[in-house]
């Protein structure tokens, strides 16, 4: 049986916005993404993504106007018993290969490792799960030397309230997504500068 879906973002600061749209055949997922760019001034192949997946084992994507593949093969094997789940992405057009992957220590705990090959970046990231209701994700950069912290909150079954801190950047995330199938999806962010120079406000909306 095959099932079609609708999602649409708009970024107020950029005044740009985009549109997907997916279709479920059973065993595959097919993805159409299409910007702003792709109709302005006619329709054109500006901003232009085709995707395929097949969930848990691969999905590949292709950029239509850059003409680049971009590859992501999924796989789990076990250490000590404990699920590892291990992500390989390859991107043709600027040839960069990143290694990502999870060991499940149990239902709460979790650590995380992302790799991006012959950059020498490295993140290390830790996450707990406390209640079932409350995520704490402090995460460290190899490569730069810095920290980076999120917590984000559950509540009303279907709505998360989420803040990050990026010590790099000096950003403050704070974000509100739902995900549910009787009210829909979306999701909205603002990120504020700690010293308040710059603010930034992005709205996404899903159907």
């Amino acid at each position: 049986m095959m099932k079609a879906s609708f999602k649409a973002r708009y970024e107020p600061d950029k005044a740009t916005g985009a549109t997907t749209v997916a279709v479920n055949t059973g065993d595959f997922k097919l993805r159409a993404t299409m910007t702003d760019a792709t109709v302005v001034n006619g329709p054109s192949l500006n901003g232009l993504a085709l995707a395929i997946e097949k969930p848990g084992f691969f999905i590949i994507d292709y950029n239509v106007p850059k003409k680049d593949f971009r590859f992501q093969f999924m796989n789990t094997v076990r250490v000590a018993e404990k699920p590892l789940n291990l992500t390989y992405i390859h991107s043709k057009g600027d040839e960069r290969t990143i290694l990502d992957g999870t060991l499940v220590l149990d239902s709460a705990n979790k650590v995380s490792a992302n790799h991006v090959f012959a950059t020498g970046n490295t993140k290390l990231k830790y996450t707990y799960l406390h209640s079932g209701i409350t995520t704490f994700e402090p995460s460290y950069d190899l490569g730069k030397n810095t920290w980076d912290f999120a917590v984000s909150q559950r509540v009303y079954g279907d709505d998360v309230f989420k803040a990050t801190y990026q010590s790099s950047s000096k950003n403050l995330g704070l974000e509100w997504s739902r995900n549910s199938k009787l009210n829909g999806s979306f999701k909205g962010f603002a990120y504020i500068h700690v010293n308040g120079e710059t603010f930034e406000c992005n709205l996404f909306i899903g159907f």
